[in-house]
């Protein structure tokens, strides 16, 4: 592996019915074993707002259901996670970065499916464990020639729409984003 290979890369399509996809840390929802105990930890947005501000949850959130093409990349302090350049060209906006408290792993699915268990649809992905500071990428994979087929979908090969960065937070980082929208809106 040479410096700039990023330690850890996964990706897959996942789904939500329910609006937002998310990353979490598994071990913080242990508790959720079912639709009640998910609508206590999860229904409202101030619910959510919580798990992200504890750097359990980060929200790959456009306020739209649908599936959608997501890569993780998680790198080291040797070989920090960045973006591709055919993925910069194809960049439409980067969030600010999301804490997020590692145990060792991630998984990424509709925030529907967060609990402790890894079901079907859903991405897993080691990460070291401790702080780290994870921006997340939309990019317009369509505007990149060749990546549809003649229906319209993707084809093999073509740019997922996140790529999701996992590094390691840096001392005196500063403030993390909080919010449970992942983008700034335009103009504000």
């Amino acid at each position: 592996m040479t410096a700039q290979q990023p330690l850890h890369e996964v990706s897959a399509t996942v789904a939500t019915d329910s609006g937002m996809l998310v990353l979490w840390d598994p071990q913080r929802f242990e508790a959720v074993v079912d639709y009640d105990t998910w609508e206590d930890e999860l229904l409202e947005d101030e619910d959510i707002a919580g798990h992200i501000q504890a750097g359990s949850l980060v929200p790959l959130n456009v306020g739209g259901d649908g599936a959608f093409g997501v890569l993780v990349r998680a790198g080291t302090a040797a070989a920090p996670a960045k973006l591709t350049g055919r993925e910069t060209a194809h960049q439409l906006v980067a969030s600010q970065p999301y804490l997020f408290v590692s145990r060792g792993r991630a998984l990424v699915g509709g925030i529907e499916n967060v609990s402790a268990d890894v079901s079907d649809g859903v991405l897993e992905h080691p990460v070291p464990e401790g702080n780290c500071a994870v921006v997340v990428h939309l990019l317009d994979w369509q505007a990149e020639a060749g990546s549809q087929d003649k229906g319209g979908r993707p084809v093999p090969g073509a740019l997922p729409d996140f790529v999701v960065l996992i590094n390691a937070a840096q001392p005196g980082h500063g403030t993390f984003r909080t919010a449970v929208n992942t983008f700034e809106a335009p103009n504000g």
